[in-house]
C-alpha cells in the first residue's frame, strides 16, 4: 500500500512544481525590487536634504563672517 506523499510533505504536489516555485520566486523578486525602489528614493531624498542643509550653513557662515 502506497502512502500519500502530498500529506507527508513529499516533492510531488502542486505547491512544489517547477511552475509554482518559479512563480513564487518571481513574486519575491518583484516585491524586493519595489522595496529597493523605495529604499533608493528615500536615500536620494535624505542626501538631497543633507546637501541642502550643508549648503545653507555654508552660505550663512559666509554672510556672517
Amino acid at each position: 500500500m502506497q502512502g500519500n506523499k502530498n500529506a507527508a510533505g513529499g516533492d510531488s504536489g502542486p505547491e512544489n512544481t517547477w511552475v509554482a516555485r518559479t512563480a513564487r520566486n518571481l513574486r519575491k523578486r518583484l516585491h524586493l525590487r519595489g522595496h529597493r525602489v523605495h529604499h533608493h528614493f528615500i536615500h536620494g531624498a535624505s542626501y538631497s536634504l543633507g546637501s541642502g542643509a550643508v549648503s545653507l550653513i555654508i552660505l550663512w557662515l559666509q554672510n556672517r563672517f
